[in-house]
C-alpha cells in the first residue's frame, strides 16, 4: 500500500521535474527504507531562505552541470525556469559565459566553478558573497553546491545514468 502511494507521488514528482525517476522507483521497489533515508536530502537540496532566486539557481546549475550528463542539469533549468529566473541568464550559464551575466551572477557562477573544481577554491569571491548575501547566503550557496552531487552520483551508481550519454538540455 505505502509503496503504490510513493509510486504515485513519483508520477507527478517527474511531470513536474520534467525527467525522469526512474532510479528512485527502483529505490521504492527495492528497499522503502531506503528511499525514505534517500528522501532525506530533500529539504537540504531546496534550501533558500535569504539568497534571492537566481544567485541560487546559478549555483544549482553550475554545481550540477559539473558533476552530471545533462538530466539532472536539465532538472536545474526547470526548476529554474518554474521559479522565474529570466532565460537569459540560465542561458549564459549554460552557455559557460558568465561575463554576459550580470555582476553579482557572474561572481556566484565563478565562485561555484572555482569550489566545484578540484584544488579549486577562490577566497576573493567567498569574501565577496559574504558581502553580497551574508554569511547565510554562502552557507545556502554552499548546500546548493554539495546536494547538487548527490542525485546524479546515486544515479550513476543505480546505473540509472550514463555519463557517456549526454543530454541536450533545453531552456
Amino acid at each position: 500500500m505505502i509503496r503504490a502511494l510513493v509510486l504515485r507521488k513519483l508520477d507527478s514528482v517527474e511531470k513536474e521535474l520534467g525527467a525522469s525517476v526512474d532510479y528512485l522507483r527502483f529505490m521504492v521497489g527495492v528497499s522503502l527504507r531506503a528511499f525514505f533515508k534517500f528522501a532525506r536530502i530533500l529539504p537540504l537540496a531546496q534550501y533558500r531562505r535569504v539568497l534571492p532566486v537566481e544567485p541560487y539557481f546559478v549555483a544549482v546549475i553550475v554545481a550540477t552541470r559539473d558533476e552530471d550528463c545533462g538530466t539532472c542539469v536539465q532538472i536545474g533549468v526547470n526548476q529554474a525556469k518554474k521559479a522565474g529566473v529570466p532565460v537569459a541568464v540560465i542561458r549564459n550559464v549554460l552557455d559557460r559565459q558568465p561575463d554576459q551575466l550580470p555582476d553579482e551572477l557572474a561572481d556566484v557562477y565563478r565562485f561555484t566553478e572555482s569550489v566545484v573544481t578540484p584544488l579549486g577554491d577562490d577566497d576573493e569571491l567567498r569574501e565577496r558573497i559574504r558581502k553580497r548575501y551574508g554569511d547565510e547566503g554562502l552557507i545556502e550557496l554552499a548546500l546548493a553546491m554539495a546536494s547538487c552531487r548527490v542525485f546524479p552520483i546515486t544515479k550513476r551508481a543505480l546505473g540509472y545514468a550514463k555519463s557517456c550519454s549526454l543530454v541536450r538540455v533545453e531552456v
